[in-house]
């Protein structure tokens, strides 16, 4: 558990934070490999948040005495078999849209293999990275309000950064 300034106040178990609404720590990967595709994964249907869902490439909460950055290590092994070097990208305040999370966003940048741990993911693919902002208006896929919030934030920091 964390304050709205993301310093650690307590311990709670992911299912006291999620029925408390309490404030925590969670990590958000975007895999992209060299041929401007970003891979997702669709959340598997025994979640008990957004179960169905595609998602972003590897996400997690944050443990107990555990960093942003070992934490979104050990995920993208844990969920995707990928010891790739991770880049930090942004971090996104707790708020509504994002659960009640600070949420720390890294990219990957790969080619390697991708084996889904397939209790936690029913499937993933790349996707074609200029065709995903039609895609999330057209299809009939669902896709989870927080990778909606956390892409849009990503593409208004990569338009503010070509336009400086």
């Amino acid at each position: 558990m964390v304050d709205k300034h993301d310093q650690i106040i307590g311990k709670a178990t992911r299912r006291e934070i999620h029925a408390m609404n309490l404030i925590h720590r969670s990590i958000h990967v975007f895999v992209f490999n060299s041929y401007n595709q970003i891979f997702l994964q669709k959340r598997s249907n025994s979640k008990d948040e957004n179960p169905g869902y595609w998602d972003t490439s590897a996400a997690g909460h944050v443990d107990s005495g555990e960093t942003y950055d070992e934490c979104a290590k050990r995920e993208l092994w844990e969920e995707l078999r990928i010891k790739d070097s991770l880049q930090y990208f942004k971090k996104i305040h707790a708020c509504k849209e994002t659960y009640n999370e600070h949420v720390q966003v890294y990219i990957c940048k790969t080619n390697a293999s991708i084996v889904i741990n397939k209790e936690e993911i029913s499937e993933g693919k790349y996707f074609d990275w200029f065709a995903l902002p039609n895609l999330l208006k057209k299809s009939t896929e669902k896709f989870t309000s927080s990778f909606r919030f956390i892409l849009n934030k990503y593409y208004q920091t990569i338009s503010n950064q070509h336009l400086n």
